[in-house]
């Protein structure tokens, strides 16, 4: 017996099935090559980073050693970045220096952000000086808080920083996709920092290891508040 004809109804949904499949397994394809290339670019980025923290770090040791030498002192360069931590709550603040902490983002102790070095920037820390500390932050410090604590805004929303993705989804049009790409342009103080440290929700630091004692002194006092200079580093150890 001749087998029995196939409905055309039937016919047609197996061509539209093979149709799909195919295209299916082109864009399968192409995104895993996308996928490929992107890893690649992405390593190759993070290689010439390292390469030029090295840079830098040689070139800092060296010029320490010849400053050494010819028995003078070698000047630091000024630093760029600054890492801001929320220390005090709002107890008695007057709205001046409460609406300063808000324009900062600092709206809960532990709280901490980083901020470009100018003039407009350190005249507000040091009106609210004493309901801060601040500091001078290295790239260690700016490394593990982007990993350990990092939070991106997208879309209003609090998103943890878990796939390149999702910053190449908001900052891919300067050049930023991914984590590494940001810390670089964090630390450096790149020519996109406004819009990288806008894209980072502003850090939740953990309550540093015994407490903070006297906040309300200066850290020059053997206090807590006001600027650390390079010794904020130490507090974000305590805090992370």
């Amino acid at each position: 017996m001749p087998p029995a004809p196939v409905p055309e109804t039937l016919l047609k949904k197996r061509q539209r099935d093979e149709r799909l499949a195919v295209k299916k397994a082109a864009v399968a394809k192409k995104s895993r090559t996308e996928a490929k290339a992107k890893r690649s670019e992405i390593f190759k980025r993070a290689e010439k980073y390292v390469s030029e923290y090295l840079s830098a770090e040689r070139d800092t040791i060296r010029l320490r050693r010849e400053a050494k030498k010819a028995k003078g002192f070698y000047v630091e360069p000024e630093a760029k970045l600054v890492l801001v931590v929320r220390i005090r709550g709002m107890n008695d603040v007057d709205p001046k220096t409460k609406k300063i902490l808000q324009l900062l983002r600092l709206r809960q102790i532990n709280n901490a952000i980083f901020l470009k070095v100018n003039k407009a920037t350190m005249n507000m820390l040091q009106r609210v000086e004493p309901y801060v500390a601040y500091g001078y932050p290295n790239l260690k410090s700016v490394r593990e808080l982007i990993y350990k604590r990092g939070f991106g805004k997208v879309n209003g929303q609090r998103i943890p920083l878990t796939d390149n993705s999702i910053i190449e989804g908001v900052l891919g049009k300067q050049n930023i996709i991914c984590i590494e790409d940001l810390i670089h342009e964090i630390f450096t103080v790149g020519p996109n920092f406004k819009k990288a440290n806008n894209f980072l929700w502003p850090f939740k630091l953990a309550a540093a290891k015994g407490g903070l004692s006297r906040k309300r002194l200066h850290y020059i006092e053997g206090g807590q508040a006001g600027n650390r200079e390079h010794f904020i580093n130490n507090l974000i150890r305590a805090a992370n």
